[in-house]
């Protein structure tokens, strides 16, 4: 081999152990594919790049880097994503080859991209482990460029390995997203059961993760606020709809029953849905402890009360002040943030509320 081909051939091997790092410890996809475009555009004639992942009938944008058409046109595919039946889609998913267009002009496979400004397009299938099509690599150029023998080996390998690991990535997110649909399911059934306000569930998770946001939770953090917030109550699919639908004032036996609720739901959630993080389990359980150590069910007071659950109790506050209950009318919602205000210190966490106010006021 000669020296200059030797070089070649280390420094691209190089290249895919740094890619294949940064791919093994990236927090999403995004971040695993964007060194991957970099290096495309760097090191081809391309002008940009776009990594597309099959979602149901479409192809979504997942990752953008270099230059990119204008016009009306992208904007849809940044929106809506490219349809299924794209033809170079439907020739990559069946492709286990990069494909390379010198002129999109001269091809049926590459309909639709002239009309972008595309001259020339190289593109490269992507597929997990087991041979399964997950989405497509594609460098555009907006003059026409024949592709060199470099620039293909430089795709086709990192259209191996680095992007295998992205596809993991890509199957981690769908298997989250279906146990996300599921959580919600379930958060949801107390509300179709008569024993939350309708759309009670949705509006904590929107509300908690504005404030998580603002406190900047790490993704995971979010990810396990969003699932305790959907769960939250859901030891009450074990209470009494007397109890719960009870249009009056609760005794007190009914109401330490309704106080079970939130043990009976870290329960459910500790031997039913043991995937869940700790953390959320802790949410479901404290929800109800209060700033000031007055709250139930084991009298935590300040930072003790662990912070998902001091957010997700000033949410599911506020939202139930705003509906109307078996034996109350809604409140206002300005009179609702005042009594989240008054409690502050006392039920909540300061902190906490000061970033609610600070998110409704906003909204």
């Amino acid at each position: 081999m000669k020296p200059a081909m030797q070089d070649d051939h280390a420094n691209q091997s190089a290249l895919l152990v740094e890619l294949m790092q940064i791919a093994v410890s990236a927090p999403d996809i995004t971040s695993a594919v964007i060194p991957i475009l970099e290096h495309l555009v760097d090191d081809t004639a391309a002008d940009g790049a776009v990594f597309f992942q099959e979602s149901g009938d479409v192809h979504l944008p997942r990752a953008l880097h270099g230059n990119l058409p204008d016009g009306p046109v992208l904007e849809q595919i940044k929106s809506h994503g490219l349809p299924a039946e794209t033809p170079l889609m439907v020739a990559l998913k069946e492709s286990p080859q990069p494909f390379f267009f010198g002129n999109t002009e001269h091809h049926h496979t590459t309909t639709g991209f002239p009309e972008l400004g595309i001259a020339s397009l190289a593109a490269a299938p992507v597929r997990d482990v087991d041979g399964v099509f997950v989405g497509a690599i594609v460098l555009h150029s907006f003059s026409y460029h024949e592709w060199e023998a470099s620039e293909a080996n430089l795709l086709a390998s990192v259209a191996g390995a680095p992007v295998h690991l992205i596809a993991r990535l890509v199957v981690e997110e769908r298997a989250l997203q279906e146990r996300d649909a599921a959580i919600r399911a379930l958060g949801v059934s107390l509300e179709l059961q008569e024993r939350e306000p309708a759309g009670h569930i949705d509006r904590v998770v929107a509300m908690a993760l504005d404030i998580g946001e603002r406190l900047e939770l790490d993704a995971k953090q979010l990810q396990a606020l969003r699932w305790a917030a959907c769960l939250h109550d859901l030891g009450k699919a074990a209470t009494p709809d007397e109890i719960l639908l009870k249009p009056g004032p609760l005794d007190d036996t009914e109401w330490n029953q309704v106080r079970r609720h939130s043990e009976l739901g870290e329960a459910f959630a500790r031997e039913q849905l043991s995937f869940l993080p700790g953390k959320v389990r802790a949410a479901i359980r404290h929800h109800h402890e209060h700033w000031d150590g007055a709250g139930y069910p084991d009298a935590l007071q300040g930072e003790r009360i662990p912070l998902l659950a001091r957010i997700v109790s000033v949410c599911d506050v506020y939202d139930a002040l705003v509906s109307d209950r078996p034996f109350r009318n809604a409140w206002n919602s300005t009179d609702a943030a005042h009594e989240i205000e008054a409690q502050s210190g006392h039920k909540f966490d300061p902190t906490v509320v000061q970033t609610f106010l600070e998110t409704i006021s906003r909204d």
